[in-house]
């Protein structure tokens, strides 16, 4: 997890970073923090009961050129709770006729016009391709990637 700012309630970013292990798992929490926060960079420091490992940005050093990407994309599929589709209906669009594994699909977040779905990276353009080919509860639905709009 990386979090690009420092909550003003140290409790706060206690429990957000407490998501990146769960269930006895190991994970990292990455927090940039300006010199401005440094003042709840103690906080936190106090809410933990330890101190914190903190690195000056100029020490990280790029292995590449290459952005990195994240494992997922985002799918917007313009149809939502008035159109009376569900999570479920697009997990099955998804998983059912255009062949995709559930694995490889992400959170599914609905609005009243739109639903929001994360699928692997791999597969975005093929999803992507067989919504907009096919249905979705038995409705023509249009769909685009987040990142094709901007």
């Amino acid at each position: 997890m990386i979090n690009v700012d420092v909550t003003p309630d140290p409790q706060v970013h206690v429990h957000r970073i407490g998501r990146t292990g769960r269930a006895d798992e190991v994970g990292w929490a990455l927090s940039l923090a300006s010199m401005d926060e440094m003042g709840r960079v103690g906080g936190i420091e106090q809410a933990q009961k330890r101190d914190v490992e903190w690195h000056p940005l100029s020490e990280l050093q790029a292995k590449s050129d290459t952005p990195l990407l994240p494992p997922m994309e985002t799918l917007q599929i313009l149809g939502g709770r008035k159109e009376k589709i569900r999570p479920g209906d697009e997990l099955g669009a998804l998983t059912g006729e255009a062949g995709f594994s559930g694995a490889q699909i992400g959170k599914i977040n609905m609005t009243e016009y739109s639903t929001y779905v994360a699928v692997e990276r791999s597969i975005a353009r093929d999803a992507l391709r067989k919504l907009n080919a096919g249905k979705v509860k038995g409705k023509k639905v249009k769909a685009r990637l987040m990142d094709e709009w901007r």
